[in-house]
């Protein structure tokens, strides 16, 4: 039972370092293990960790030698660590640190067909920093011993609204198209005096203001409607003032 169960955590170890693990084809998707690849510049865009794989793959002809860093600046593969000639080799990084890799054939590895790599820890591998905030307004902060809250930047003050009937020119009064016709005057006959003169027996006096409508009545009958009423109310104006004279 406990061995069934070493082999059951171990097994699953596995499945996770696999599962985290990155494998990369050297020289790229668009290149290979070659001398047409830049191979360090390839390799300077990648971030290896430990627990990634190296992938080569390579035509007859090439190999994969792995040496020390002297032998890799002098392209020397007679003292290689490892050489590997299947065409396809996995290689794990299983501790963090620099390894090099070159073509022993003669001239391949002087052509640019050399590789240098640095494995790091995850816990040393580089992170991003988060995006900054723009920074905001300038908040003035209280002094610890009155303790009041912030004071925030005064808004401008609303204007008051401008009454748009106010804005209007004033009305001026009206003005009566049809001027005020003149006061008709009265045609009323206002008597001197109100004592009655003095006749003598078997003479008729006609007096001025009956002759004055005899006259008016003349010509009434030559002026129309209007000089008509007008002869009208002068001799009912001189009944009103006989009347008052009795």
């Amino acid at each position: 039972m406990p061995r069934t169960f070493l082999m059951s955590l171990l097994f699953a170890t596995l499945l996770l370092d696999l599962a985290v693990a990155t494998n990369y084809v050297v020289g790229g998707l668009n290149g290979g293990w070659d001398t047409n690849t830049d191979q360090a510049t390839w390799a300077s865009s990648q971030t290896f960790l430990v627990g990634d794989n190296l992938i080569f793959q390579y035509s007859p002809g090439h190999d994969v030698s792995e040496v020390t860093k002297a032998d890799y600046d002098s392209c020397q593969a007679t003292s290689a660590i490892q050489t590997y000639t299947s065409g396809s080799t996995v290689i794990p990084l299983t501790s963090p640190g620099k390894r090099y890799f070159i073509c022993s054939s003669p001239g391949h590895c002087a052509a640019g067909m050399k590789l240098q790599i640095n494995t790091l820890t995850a816990s040393s591998a580089p992170s991003q920093s988060p995006a900054t905030l723009p920074p905001l307004g300038p908040v003035s902060t209280p002094s610890p011993a009155t303790g009041a809250d912030p004071v925030l930047p005064s808004a401008p003050e609303a204007s008051s609204p401008v009454d748009p009937l106010s804005l209007a020119p004033e009305a001026s009064s009206p003005v009566d198209p049809l001027p005020s016709a003149p006061e008709a005057s009265s045609p009323l006959m206002t008597p001197t005096s109100k004592s009655t003169p003095a006749v003598s027996p078997g003479v008729l006096i006609t007096p001025p203001s009956l002759a004055s409508a005899e006259s008016t009545t003349s010509s009434a009958k030559k002026g129309g409607f209007p000089t008509t009423l007008a002869v009208v109310l002068s001799f009912l104006s001189v009944l009103l003032i006989a009347q008052k004279a009795s």
